[in-house]
């Protein structure tokens, strides 16, 4: 994103028509569009911008040089029945964009949070609900909902219209392709697609982009064949992977997700193969 270099040395420009509560602490260079709301437990940092409309409720911390379209609502009140009104939280780091009508829940669970780190980019209309956690990079398209105590990690990629159900935790560098439903985990560095989403392949597009090496690329397709592939149990899986000719650091964080994922609620995605039209 590209930053204004004087936008940390002027003072916040609030729109007369807005509302900013006077205990709210914005920093230098902090814009805020006509008809915004923020409340007072709100912490914004250098260069953010929160555009017309937007609401910014108690509990939220923006980190420098976001970008708030209009009609994102920060920090509102968690979609769970098990919420009883206890003091819980929004934290977001810097360099994040945030499109209309884009929305993210505080957290369920006295002094939980909801957290979403630098880098992002949530389209308009993406639901993040409570106590979720995003990691840097991550990209969530248009329409796309993210339910309850989700965890995405660093570059992954969740195609438009969505869902990831509850519990879920989607790996680094993973592609979800438009339209999919993810119900289970889904290990690093794959694709996956379909209304109960299944791996289809390696992300090699994004391996590539990252700069994997090609020797680590290699050994992640042999992992994948393992898996996915070979009609080996998950636990023949891994004991195969875990070969010294495996070694490299991407299939041990393949196989460290894997292993953590079978003490999860969820369990893992499997393989869909081709089937004849």
């Amino acid at each position: 994103m590209a930053r204004d270099p004087s936008s940390r040395t002027r003072a916040p420009s609030v729109h007369p028509t807005a509302h900013v509560h006077p205990a709210a602490r914005l920093a230098d260079g902090v814009s805020i569009g006509p008809y915004a709301v923020v409340e007072a437990d709100v912490v914004i940092g250098a260069g953010t911008l929160v555009g017309p409309h937007s609401v910014l409720h108690d509990g939220v911390t923006l980190g420098c040089d976001n970008r708030l379209a209009a009609h994102v609502v920060l920090g509102g009140r968690p979609q769970d029945r098990a919420y009883r009104g206890e003091r819980t939280r929004v934290s977001i780091g810097d360099e994040n964009v945030f499109s209309e009508f884009a929305s993210v829940d505080r957290a369920t669970g006295e002094g939980g949070e909801t957290t979403i780190g630098n880098g992002t980019y949530i389209m308009s209309c993406v639901k993040v609900s409570h106590n979720c956690r995003i990691g840097d990079g991550v990209v969530v398209v248009s329409g796309s909902q993210i339910a309850g105590r989700v965890q995405i990690d660093e570059h992954a990629f969740i195609g438009g219209v969505s869902g990831v159900h509850q519990f879920v935790h989607v790996g680094r560098l993973v592609m979800v392709a438009g339209l999919s439903g993810v119900r289970q985990d889904v290990p690093p560095y794959l694709m996956v697609a379909g209304f109960s989403a299944r791996a289809i392949g390696l992300n090699t597009v994004g391996l590539k982009r990252a700069g994997v090496a090609p020797a680590d690329r290699l050994a992640l397709r042999r992992v994948f064949k393992l898996f996915f592939q070979s009609g080996l149990s998950l636990e023949a899986a891994v004991r195969a992977a875990e070969e010294p000719t495996e070694a490299s650091e991407p299939v041990q964080q393949f196989l460290t997700f894997v292993r953590a994922s079978r003490e999860r609620k969820r369990g893992m995605v499997r393989w869909q193969p081709e089937t004849a039209s």
